[in-house]
């Protein structure tokens, strides 16, 4: 339901400073360059100072050391960008709710799981023997709970999403849709006649409390003991998590990474988009790896880029080296044009 606030109630609710008419109404929000004046909007970097002196928006979220243009109604805070989500999430409250409530009738549910009172049941969801959904948690239709798996409270599993046998989830987390849980891991040997057989993946996914999962992205279940998430942590779209991988307290992780089996991350790593981490290192607290970036042995605590994963100074030195490569060898080509000159037989009479 979309509503709309004055300025001075935004400014309280935000917990900003407000300059400007506090009568002003607010009902959407949108970007600078596409702003109305019953928007909101929000300066986050400075490139885009131009675009705010010109902007036409209802009111512009900015911080304290932001030069102000006079006629712009402008919400002051540390972190522009939190405020206005604060804005956003005021104006569409309730946007994200299931219009579905209590248990759907096409919902499959066997007798022996325990569903919570407070807790939506979407269209056409299977949850098998012994599991457990906790209060205030929506499973959006074709959701899939396999035997005896655990969803804590106040949990939001999106359409598609899988969380397969015994695997847990606690309070708050969020699948988004097609997200896989519990997937076995890849491992596989091979026999006497050189076919390779499956070996059972025995073991569960745990996932922390405040954990977000993105589209399409799979964890693996650990052979026989846990794959672990700890709490706080998000991972982006189509991601592969593989057995027996740790991650940390609070570790953000881009879209079209893979963890190979049996890694552990510290808390506070970051891990750009496409980085792939080698199976059975570690990466210390605030390990940061760029985009793209390969960790084949265990790192600490600082900031990485390439394959293999290299001081992102060390790496910034060597690429513009590379850049000078070509200025390099013609350099190098003239020098031995000159040398073969000075050195030819006419040159020595």
């Amino acid at each position: 339901m979309k509503r709309s606030f004055r300025l001075s109630e935004l400014a309280s609710k935000a917990f900003a400073t407000l300059v400007g008419d506090p009568l002003h109404l607010i009902s959407g929000v949108n970007t600078l360059d596409e702003a109305g004046g019953e928007d909101a909007s929000f300066l986050a970097n400075p490139r885009y100072i131009e675009a705010m002196k010109k902007s036409k928006a209802g009111v512009i979220c900015i911080d304290p050391h932001t030069p102000r243009v006079e006629g712009i109604n402008y919400l002051i805070s540390e972190n522009p960008s939190a405020t206005f989500q604060t804005i956003a999430e005021l104006l569409f409250a309730d946007t994200s709710s299931s219009g579905f409530t209590g248990i759907h009738p096409t919902a499959i549910i066997h007798p022996e799981a325990t569903i919570d009172p407070t807790a939506t049941i979407g269209p056409y969801v299977v949850i098998d023997a012994g599991c457990c959904v906790g209060e205030h948690t929506i499973l959006y239709p074709h959701v899939t709970l396999g035997h005896h798996a655990q969803i804590g409270s106040h949990c939001i599993l999106h359409s598609h999403s899988v969380v397969r046998e015994r695997c847990i989830l606690k309070n708050r987390v969020i699948l988004q849709p097609g997200a896989v849980i519990g997937s076995c891991g890849f491992g596989y040997i091979l026999d006497q006649k050189g076919a390779y057989q499956k070996l059972e993946q025995l073991g569960i996914v745990i996932l922390e409390e405040d954990v977000e999962i993105g589209a399409n992205t799979t964890i693996d279940r650990s052979r026989f003991k846990v794959t672990l998430v700890r709490k706080g942590t998000k991972i982006d779209n189509l991601c592969q998590i593989a057995h027996n991988v740790e991650l940390g307290e609070h570790n953000v992780i881009a879209a079209q990474t893979g963890i190979a089996g049996s890694a552990k991350t510290g808390r506070h790593v970051m891990l750009g988009g496409q980085v792939g981490i080698l199976g059975h290192i570690t990466l210390d607290d605030e390990v940061m790896i760029a985009t793209r970036g390969g960790a084949s042995k265990s790192l600490k605590k600082g900031k990485y880029r390439g394959s293999p994963a290299i001081p992102i100074d060390q790496y910034n030195r060597q690429e513009v080296l590379i850049r000078r490569l070509e200025s390099y060898v013609k350099r190098i080509e003239a020098l031995e044009k000159q040398l073969s000159s000075d050195q030819s037989p006419a040159k020595n009479h």
